[in-house]
């Protein structure tokens, strides 16, 4: 646990130095254009740096150098042994620069600095050292053959990979995709988001530190309909993944079609039910983890709990404990090690989540609390955690993905009703139920149509277990060896003796 207090925090602020260039060929460059964008803090409006605005001819040089290094063998031909040890020396680096990360990643996107410090950091760490752990213990495969022949099943590195991560968990969310692909031998080049560009360019440099050759790790910032979608055109990347918002995630899937069909990766929105049967084994915690699960992270997750669903003959005993333990959940600066909701990532995140509220008054959910910007006399995008009371499914704030902290309470009175109003939905993300019925628990689990899964908790899970959606919240899995899958290619070959 950090003893650094606020001020501590705020002196390092002032003396960070920040770089905001691109990364090519372990060599930080301006945009070909010359364009930049400023990079201003959420938390108090501060400006951090300018950031090189990339764009399709910085996307040719990334990829053309990408390819060329892929190529050279010199970390796709590596062998594992040796891509192991560097990977793990990088994420020591990244533990070592522990403090450095966070801060970086508080003022770029709001979050609390005792989360950016006690979960994010380690949280990338580890996707990056547990991928590389890997590496030597991944077996290809013999096939069952006549005596007479030999049938290789081999996994190859795809070749170049174009990694498009979002700002609200900028560090894990880019470490759950360069983990596998650089374990795998594959060149990667990360298009951060225009939000949150800082940290993806800092752990680059400590890549490099670590031994990762020039050319294997590139960064380009910069806005998605310029380099994104330059990426998402280029015909000579391979695999494309993608991490943010499902209407993005369709218009990707359109480029890849348009260009080269390269495989496309897809972990799209959320609204995620969490169910709360009346034979909760602990309605405590029920309610402790119903208030955490829209609050973490101020809400800015797909997997955000943000419809809870309550047996009616428990609701009016239920709420109020929800009420009560949403009161540890305020609003507060986000660089005071007490705060547990930070500042939204930017002005107009904030107007978009406002006009959520806006709507759920329209529509006449009844509002419980919250529902108003606060803080802004410290300059920076704060709101308040929110819950709507007396919701249906056909409201905007009980279909739409709101990603920020506003908590949409539906009654129901039948098992099967639950599964209905939670399969209700174009998402597929995540689920919790909260029952002390083991039958009722496997059958509920099964009938929701669901990538995670959570029974009596909200948000279980780590490195050991695969991450992704159903439906429109996406394809494929980040995490667990079966995130391998999507950088490496299958080839048989067999071999007449």
């Amino acid at each position: 646990m950090s003893t650094l207090t606020r001020a501590d925090w705020e002196a390092r602020a002032k003396a960070l130095k920040i770089e905001g260039r691109a990364l090519i060929h372990g060599e930080h460059c301006d945009a070909v254009s010359g364009e930049t964008f400023d990079c201003i803090s959420p938390v108090d409006g501060r400006f951090l740096t300018t950031v090189a605005s990339c764009d399709a001819a910085d996307a040719e040089l990334a990829v053309r150098d990408a390819r060329a290094t892929f190529e050279s063998g010199v970390w796709s031909r590596m062998t594992p042994v040796e891509r192991k040890k560097i990977m793990i020396r990088f994420a020591d680096l990244m533990d070592a620069h522990a403090e450095e990360l966070a801060l970086l990643e508080t003022l770029d996107m709001g979050k609390p600095i005792s989360d950016a410090l006690g979960v994010d950091v380690p949280g990338a760490s580890r996707a990056i050292r547990w991928s590389g752990e890997a590496i030597d213990k991944i077996y290809d495969e013999v096939a069952a053959t006549p005596h007479n022949e030999l049938g290789l099943v081999t996994r190859e590195p795809v070749g170049v990979v174009a990694a498009i991560v979002p700002w609200n968990f900028p560090m894990i969310m880019t470490c759950w995709k360069l983990g596998p692909a650089l374990a795998t031998g594959n060149s990667v080049i990360v298009k951060p988001s225009e939000k949150s560009p800082l940290t993806a360019i800092r752990m680059a440099q400590l890549a490099l530190e670590a031994g990762i050759p020039a050319g294997v790790l590139n960064i380009l910032p910069g806005f998605g309909h310029t380099v994104g979608k330059a990426l998402a055109l280029h015909m000579d990347v391979d695999t494309l993944v993608f991490t943010g918002s499902t209407k993005i995630a369709k218009q990707l899937m359109i480029y890849a079609g348009e260009s080269n069909m390269k495989r496309v990766w897809l972990e799209a929105g959320g609204k995620s039910a969490n169910i709360v049967f009346a034979d909760a084994p602990n309605l405590q915690d029920a309610a402790e983890a119903a208030a955490a699960a829209i609050c973490f992270n101020q809400g800015e997750m797909c997997t955000a709990g943000s419809r809870l669903l309550v047996e009616r003959s428990i609701k009016d005993q239920f709420m109020p404990m929800v009420l009560e333990a949403m009161k540890g959940w305020k609003a507060g600066y986000a660089l005071e090690p007490a705060t547990k909701v930070g500042a939204l990532v930017d002005g107009g995140h904030l107007n978009t989540v406002l006009s959520y509220i806006e709507a759920g008054h329209a529509d006449k959910a009844k509002l419980l609390c919250g529902g108003k910007r606060v803080l802004e006399e410290t300059g920076g995008v704060y709101v308040e955690p929110t819950i709507f009371d007396d919701a249906h499914n056909d409201m905007r704030i009980a279909k739409e993905e709101i990603f920020g902290p506003v908590l949409t309470v539906i009654p129901f009175d039948t098992t099967e009703e639950a599964i209905a109003i939670a399969n209700d939905s174009i998402y597929g993300l995540a689920a919790a139920i909260w029952t002390s019925n083991l039958s009722k628990a496997h059958l509920a689990a099964k009938a929701l149509r669901v990538g995670s899964m959570w029974v009596n908790q909200y948000d279980g899970g780590d490195m050991t277990a695969p991450f992704g959606g159903f439906k429109q919240s996406g394809n494929g899995r980040d995490k667990s060896l079966h995130a391998f899958d999507k950088y490496t290619e299958l080839k048989a070959t067999w071999i007449k003796l």
